[in-house]
Protein backbone atom coordinates (compact mmCIF):
# COMPACT_ATOMS: atom_id res chain seq x y z
CA UNK A 1 0.00 0.00 0.00
CA UNK A 2 1.38 3.66 -1.12
CA UNK A 3 2.10 5.36 1.73
CA UNK A 4 2.04 9.35 1.88
CA UNK A 5 4.04 11.58 4.58
CA UNK A 6 2.62 14.48 6.72
CA UNK A 7 4.13 17.07 4.16
CA UNK A 8 2.86 15.77 1.43
CA UNK A 9 -1.04 15.14 2.92
CA UNK A 10 -1.10 19.04 2.54
CA UNK A 11 -0.51 19.20 -1.31
CA UNK A 12 -2.30 15.94 -1.66
CA UNK A 13 -5.62 14.76 0.19
CA UNK A 14 -5.80 10.87 0.31
CA UNK A 15 -9.25 9.12 1.53
CA UNK A 16 -8.20 5.64 0.43
CA UNK A 17 -11.07 3.29 0.61
CA UNK A 18 -8.64 -0.26 0.12
CA UNK A 19 -8.76 -3.21 1.99
CA UNK A 20 -8.73 -2.96 5.54
CA UNK A 21 -8.77 -6.99 6.63
CA UNK A 22 -4.75 -7.06 7.01
CA UNK A 23 -5.72 -4.69 10.02
CA UNK A 24 -6.55 -7.53 12.19
CA UNK A 25 -2.76 -8.51 12.34
CA UNK A 26 -2.64 -5.70 14.52
CA UNK A 27 -4.86 -6.79 17.20
CA UNK A 28 -8.30 -6.03 16.63
CA UNK A 29 -9.29 -7.13 20.35
CA UNK A 30 -6.74 -5.06 21.76
CA UNK A 31 -8.99 -2.91 24.00
CA UNK A 32 -9.19 1.58 23.96
CA UNK A 33 -5.42 2.71 24.65
CA UNK A 34 -6.92 5.68 26.37
CA UNK A 35 -5.88 4.15 29.84
CA UNK A 36 -8.76 2.34 31.84
CA UNK A 37 -11.71 0.66 30.82
CA UNK A 38 -14.16 0.83 33.51
CA UNK A 39 -17.78 2.41 32.97
CA UNK A 40 -17.43 6.44 33.08
CA UNK A 41 -17.63 7.67 36.69
CA UNK A 42 -21.07 9.60 37.54
CA UNK A 43 -20.03 13.28 38.24
CA UNK A 44 -20.93 16.73 37.96
CA UNK A 45 -19.98 19.34 35.17
CA UNK A 46 -17.31 20.78 37.05
CA UNK A 47 -14.06 20.33 36.37
CA UNK A 48 -12.27 17.36 37.61
CA UNK A 49 -8.77 17.95 38.57
CA UNK A 50 -6.16 16.23 36.34
CA UNK A 51 -4.88 13.38 38.47
CA UNK A 52 -8.55 12.40 37.96
CA UNK A 53 -9.04 12.91 34.21
CA UNK A 54 -9.87 9.77 32.12
CA UNK A 55 -7.45 9.63 29.07
CA UNK A 56 -9.35 9.57 25.52
CA UNK A 57 -6.86 9.84 22.52
CA UNK A 58 -8.69 11.44 19.19
CA UNK A 59 -7.12 10.20 15.42
CA UNK A 60 -8.02 13.39 13.04
CA UNK A 61 -8.61 12.16 9.50
CA UNK A 62 -5.56 14.86 7.88
CA UNK A 63 -3.67 17.35 9.23
CA UNK A 64 -5.47 20.18 11.46
CA UNK A 65 -8.04 22.45 9.52
CA UNK A 66 -11.12 24.43 9.38
CA UNK A 67 -12.95 21.19 10.24
CA UNK A 68 -11.39 20.36 13.45
CA UNK A 69 -12.13 23.54 14.98
CA UNK A 70 -14.61 22.58 16.87
CA UNK A 71 -12.32 19.76 18.67
CA UNK A 72 -9.60 22.28 19.53
CA UNK A 73 -12.52 24.67 21.01
CA UNK A 74 -13.59 21.59 23.20
CA UNK A 75 -9.99 21.41 24.20
CA UNK A 76 -8.95 24.88 24.72
CA UNK A 77 -11.97 25.85 26.44
CA UNK A 78 -11.84 23.07 28.79
CA UNK A 79 -15.18 21.25 27.70
CA UNK A 80 -13.61 18.30 27.52
CA UNK A 81 -12.16 18.68 30.80
CA UNK A 82 -15.69 20.09 32.38
CA UNK A 83 -16.74 16.29 31.03
CA UNK A 84 -13.87 14.35 33.41
CA UNK A 85 -12.11 13.74 29.91
CA UNK A 86 -7.90 14.56 28.62
CA UNK A 87 -8.00 14.27 25.08
CA UNK A 88 -4.82 14.18 23.39
CA UNK A 89 -5.55 14.93 19.60
CA UNK A 90 -3.04 13.27 17.13
CA UNK A 91 -2.67 13.93 13.46
CA UNK A 92 -2.06 10.44 11.26
CA UNK A 93 1.60 10.07 9.36
CA UNK A 94 -0.91 8.76 6.76
CA UNK A 95 -4.21 9.26 5.87
CA UNK A 96 -5.30 5.92 5.76
CA UNK A 97 -4.11 5.79 9.55
CA UNK A 98 -7.55 6.65 11.28
CA UNK A 99 -10.10 3.99 10.59
CA UNK A 100 -6.43 1.03 10.51
CA UNK A 101 -5.58 2.49 14.20
CA UNK A 102 -9.26 2.44 15.69
CA UNK A 103 -9.78 -0.71 14.76
CA UNK A 104 -6.89 -2.05 16.03
CA UNK A 105 -7.23 -0.30 19.54
CA UNK A 106 -4.36 1.49 19.51
CA UNK A 107 -6.26 4.69 19.32
CA UNK A 108 -10.08 5.30 21.14
CA UNK A 109 -11.92 7.66 18.78
CA UNK A 110 -10.84 8.84 14.64
CA UNK A 111 -12.17 10.86 12.06
CA UNK A 112 -13.15 8.89 9.27
CA UNK A 113 -16.26 8.64 6.20
CA UNK A 114 -19.16 6.85 6.12
CA UNK A 115 -18.96 4.69 3.42
CA UNK A 116 -15.63 3.22 4.98
CA UNK A 117 -17.36 2.81 7.76
CA UNK A 118 -19.50 0.29 6.11
CA UNK A 119 -16.90 -1.33 3.63
CA UNK A 120 -14.95 -2.02 6.52
CA UNK A 121 -17.80 -3.94 8.17
CA UNK A 122 -18.07 -5.38 5.17
CA UNK A 123 -14.63 -7.12 5.44
CA UNK A 124 -15.13 -7.58 9.06
CA UNK A 125 -13.63 -4.82 10.60
CA UNK A 126 -15.59 -3.79 13.83
CA UNK A 127 -16.24 -0.23 13.45
CA UNK A 128 -18.92 1.88 14.30
CA UNK A 129 -20.19 5.74 13.99
CA UNK A 130 -20.78 7.10 17.14
CA UNK A 131 -21.69 10.61 15.37
CA UNK A 132 -21.74 11.92 12.29
CA UNK A 133 -19.58 15.20 12.18
CA UNK A 134 -19.98 16.94 8.28
CA UNK A 135 -23.63 15.61 7.25
CA UNK A 136 -23.36 16.37 3.39
CA UNK A 137 -20.58 15.47 0.86
CA UNK A 138 -17.65 17.55 0.17
CA UNK A 139 -16.70 15.96 -2.29
CA UNK A 140 -18.09 17.71 -5.85
CA UNK A 141 -17.61 17.45 -9.15
CA UNK A 142 -15.34 20.20 -10.41
CA UNK A 143 -15.07 21.66 -13.95
CA UNK A 144 -13.47 25.12 -15.22
CA UNK A 145 -15.97 28.55 -15.32
CA UNK A 146 -15.20 29.18 -18.14
CA UNK A 147 -15.70 25.61 -20.20
CA UNK A 148 -19.61 25.60 -20.96
CA UNK A 149 -19.87 22.11 -18.35
CA UNK A 150 -23.16 22.92 -16.98
CA UNK A 151 -23.82 19.04 -15.76
CA UNK A 152 -22.15 15.94 -15.72
CA UNK A 153 -23.23 14.54 -19.06
CA UNK A 154 -21.38 17.29 -20.67
CA UNK A 155 -18.38 15.78 -20.21
CA UNK A 156 -19.21 12.98 -22.91
CA UNK A 157 -16.02 12.73 -24.84
CA UNK A 158 -14.19 14.95 -22.19
CA UNK A 159 -11.71 14.03 -19.72
CA UNK A 160 -12.15 13.50 -15.97
CA UNK A 161 -9.80 13.39 -13.39
CA UNK A 162 -10.07 11.21 -10.44
CA UNK A 163 -7.69 10.64 -7.19
CA UNK A 164 -7.28 6.56 -7.56
CA UNK A 165 -9.97 5.63 -5.21
CA UNK A 166 -12.89 3.48 -6.49
CA UNK A 167 -15.57 5.22 -4.49
CA UNK A 168 -15.08 8.79 -6.19
CA UNK A 169 -14.61 6.86 -9.89
CA UNK A 170 -18.27 5.21 -8.73
CA UNK A 171 -19.68 8.79 -7.76
CA UNK A 172 -18.95 10.74 -11.19
CA UNK A 173 -20.00 7.37 -13.02
CA UNK A 174 -23.66 7.66 -10.99
CA UNK A 175 -23.73 11.59 -12.05
CA UNK A 176 -23.28 10.84 -15.57
CA UNK A 177 -26.01 8.56 -15.76
CA UNK A 178 -28.34 10.05 -13.65
CA UNK A 179 -28.14 12.95 -15.81
CA UNK A 180 -29.08 11.29 -18.94
CA UNK A 181 -25.34 10.62 -20.24
CA UNK A 182 -23.66 7.60 -20.68
CA UNK A 183 -20.32 6.47 -18.50
CA UNK A 184 -18.65 4.81 -20.82
CA UNK A 185 -18.75 8.20 -23.30
CA UNK A 186 -16.49 9.57 -20.55
CA UNK A 187 -12.69 9.16 -20.78
CA UNK A 188 -11.42 9.03 -16.77
CA UNK A 189 -7.96 9.05 -16.02
CA UNK A 190 -6.68 7.99 -12.61
CA UNK A 191 -4.61 11.68 -12.03
CA UNK A 192 -3.48 10.09 -8.04
CA UNK A 193 -3.55 13.52 -5.77
CA UNK A 194 -2.34 15.97 -8.12
CA UNK A 195 -6.11 17.25 -8.46
CA UNK A 196 -5.24 20.61 -8.44
CA UNK A 197 -2.49 20.82 -11.28
CA UNK A 198 -4.82 18.10 -13.11
CA UNK A 199 -7.40 20.52 -14.00
CA UNK A 200 -5.38 24.19 -13.67
CA UNK A 201 -3.13 23.17 -16.45
CA UNK A 202 -5.98 21.89 -18.86
CA UNK A 203 -4.74 18.07 -18.38
CA UNK A 204 -8.62 17.06 -17.59
CA UNK A 205 -11.83 19.11 -18.00
CA UNK A 206 -13.44 17.96 -14.61
CA UNK A 207 -12.33 16.35 -11.23
CA UNK A 208 -13.70 14.19 -8.60
CA UNK A 209 -12.00 13.95 -5.35
CA UNK A 210 -11.90 17.90 -4.88
CA UNK A 211 -13.11 19.38 -1.95
CA UNK A 212 -15.59 22.39 -1.78
CA UNK A 213 -13.67 23.49 1.29
CA UNK A 214 -10.11 22.65 0.21
CA UNK A 215 -9.56 22.64 -3.27
CA UNK A 216 -12.11 24.59 -4.62
CA UNK A 217 -10.54 26.82 -2.50
CA UNK A 218 -7.47 27.39 -3.46
CA UNK A 219 -8.45 26.81 -7.18
CA UNK A 220 -10.06 29.86 -6.89
CA UNK A 221 -7.18 31.57 -5.23
CA UNK A 222 -4.81 31.35 -7.47
CA UNK A 223 -7.01 32.27 -10.65
CA UNK A 224 -8.82 29.21 -11.69
CA UNK A 225 -12.03 29.72 -10.77
CA UNK A 226 -14.41 26.42 -10.65
CA UNK A 227 -17.64 25.83 -10.83
CA UNK A 228 -18.57 22.49 -8.91
CA UNK A 229 -21.14 19.91 -9.24
CA UNK A 230 -23.33 18.70 -6.11
CA UNK A 231 -23.23 14.97 -6.11
CA UNK A 232 -26.67 14.80 -4.15
CA UNK A 233 -28.25 16.48 -7.00
CA UNK A 234 -27.30 13.80 -9.77
CA UNK A 235 -28.15 10.24 -8.03
CA UNK A 236 -25.30 9.86 -5.48
CA UNK A 237 -26.84 9.80 -1.42
CA UNK A 238 -26.73 12.74 0.44
CA UNK A 239 -23.74 10.69 2.90
CA UNK A 240 -21.99 11.67 6.08
CA UNK A 241 -18.77 13.14 4.66
CA UNK A 242 -16.73 13.38 8.05
CA UNK A 243 -18.06 10.73 11.38
CA UNK A 244 -16.28 9.86 14.30
CA UNK A 245 -15.53 6.24 14.84
CA UNK A 246 -14.72 3.64 17.84
CA UNK A 247 -14.30 -0.03 17.72
CA UNK A 248 -17.22 -1.82 19.48
CA UNK A 249 -14.55 -2.73 21.51
CA UNK A 250 -13.73 0.12 22.81
CA UNK A 251 -17.20 1.39 22.88
CA UNK A 252 -18.16 -1.85 25.19
CA UNK A 253 -15.18 -0.49 27.44
CA UNK A 254 -15.28 2.98 27.30
CA UNK A 255 -18.85 4.18 26.53
CA UNK A 256 -19.72 6.32 28.84
CA UNK A 257 -16.22 8.32 28.29
CA UNK A 258 -17.35 8.29 25.01
CA UNK A 259 -20.85 10.04 25.39
CA UNK A 260 -18.76 12.45 27.19
CA UNK A 261 -16.63 13.14 24.99
CA UNK A 262 -19.27 13.79 22.39
CA UNK A 263 -21.19 16.73 24.60
CA UNK A 264 -17.88 18.24 25.28
CA UNK A 265 -17.63 18.26 20.98
CA UNK A 266 -21.19 19.64 20.98
CA UNK A 267 -20.02 22.31 23.19
CA UNK A 268 -17.43 22.93 21.21
CA UNK A 269 -19.24 22.89 18.02
CA UNK A 270 -21.59 25.91 19.33
CA UNK A 271 -19.01 27.86 20.42
CA UNK A 272 -17.89 27.50 16.68
CA UNK A 273 -20.78 28.36 14.98
CA UNK A 274 -21.47 31.27 17.64
CA UNK A 275 -17.60 32.88 17.85
CA UNK A 276 -16.01 31.48 14.52
CA UNK A 277 -13.24 33.67 14.13
CA UNK A 278 -12.23 33.13 17.97
CA UNK A 279 -12.45 28.95 17.36
CA UNK A 280 -10.37 29.87 13.98
CA UNK A 281 -7.96 31.28 16.19
CA UNK A 282 -7.81 28.54 18.45
CA UNK A 283 -7.23 26.25 15.44
CA UNK A 284 -4.72 28.22 13.66
CA UNK A 285 -2.29 28.44 17.11
CA UNK A 286 -2.39 24.32 16.32
CA UNK A 287 -1.29 24.32 13.00
CA UNK A 288 1.37 21.56 12.06
CA UNK A 289 4.35 22.76 11.02
CA UNK A 290 4.49 20.50 8.40
CA UNK A 291 1.06 21.41 7.17
CA UNK A 292 1.21 25.35 7.45
CA UNK A 293 -2.55 26.88 6.98
CA UNK A 294 -3.55 29.57 4.91
CA UNK A 295 -5.94 31.72 7.34
CA UNK A 296 -8.02 32.94 4.33
CA UNK A 297 -8.70 29.64 3.18
CA UNK A 298 -9.61 28.27 6.52
CA UNK A 299 -11.59 31.39 7.56
CA UNK A 300 -13.30 30.20 4.24
CA UNK A 301 -13.96 26.77 4.69
CA UNK A 302 -15.27 27.10 8.42
CA UNK A 303 -17.95 29.42 6.72
CA UNK A 304 -18.99 27.29 4.62
CA UNK A 305 -18.66 23.77 6.33
CA UNK A 306 -20.56 25.10 9.68
CA UNK A 307 -23.79 24.92 8.20
CA UNK A 308 -23.27 21.49 6.75
CA UNK A 309 -22.98 20.18 10.37
CA UNK A 310 -25.47 21.50 11.55
CA UNK A 311 -28.29 18.93 12.99
CA UNK A 312 -31.13 21.34 12.76
CA UNK A 313 -33.75 20.20 15.42
CA UNK A 314 -31.20 17.24 16.48
CA UNK A 315 -27.89 17.49 18.74
CA UNK A 316 -24.81 17.81 17.03
CA UNK A 317 -23.73 14.12 15.59
CA UNK A 318 -27.23 12.96 15.01
CA UNK A 319 -27.61 10.19 13.15
CA UNK A 320 -29.97 9.45 10.72
CA UNK A 321 -31.12 5.94 10.04
CA UNK A 322 -32.01 6.39 6.71
CA UNK A 323 -28.54 8.06 5.53
CA UNK A 324 -27.35 4.46 6.38
CA UNK A 325 -29.37 2.35 4.69
CA UNK A 326 -29.21 4.58 1.53
CA UNK A 327 -25.58 4.55 1.65
CA UNK A 328 -25.50 1.06 2.15
CA UNK A 329 -27.86 0.56 -1.40
CA UNK A 330 -25.39 2.90 -3.61
CA UNK A 331 -22.45 0.89 -2.50
CA UNK A 332 -23.98 -2.35 -3.36
CA UNK A 333 -25.30 -1.30 -6.50
CA UNK A 334 -21.92 0.05 -7.30
CA UNK A 335 -19.92 -3.16 -6.65
CA UNK A 336 -18.46 -1.58 -3.81
CA UNK A 337 -19.34 -3.32 -0.73
CA UNK A 338 -18.47 -7.05 -0.01
CA UNK A 339 -19.91 -9.54 2.19
CA UNK A 340 -22.60 -9.26 4.57
CA UNK A 341 -23.19 -5.79 6.59
CA UNK A 342 -26.26 -5.50 9.43
CA UNK A 343 -26.51 -1.66 8.60
CA UNK A 344 -27.79 -1.08 11.80
CA UNK A 345 -25.11 -2.39 13.81
CA UNK A 346 -22.69 0.39 11.66
CA UNK A 347 -23.55 3.64 14.06
CA UNK A 348 -24.93 4.33 17.23
CA UNK A 349 -26.62 7.67 18.26
CA UNK A 350 -24.85 8.37 21.95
Amino acid sequence: MKTISVKALFRKRKHSLLPLSALLCLGLAASGCGGGNNAAPAGSEAPVAAEQLHKLTIMLDWYPNAVHSFLYAAQQNGYFAEEGLEVVIQMPADSNDALKLVAAGKVDLALSYQPQVLMARGEQIPVKSVAAIVRHPLNHLMVPADSGISSPKALAGKNAGYSSIPLYEAMLKTMVKSDGGDPAAVNMIDVGFDLIPAISTGRVDGIIGGFINHEQLILEKEGHPVISLDPTDYGVPDYYELVLVASEQGLQNSEGYIEQFIQAARKGQQFASEHPQQALDLLMAHEDATAPLDKDIESKSLELLLPLMDAGDEPFGYQDPASWDEVQKWLIDNGLLTGEVKVQEAFINL
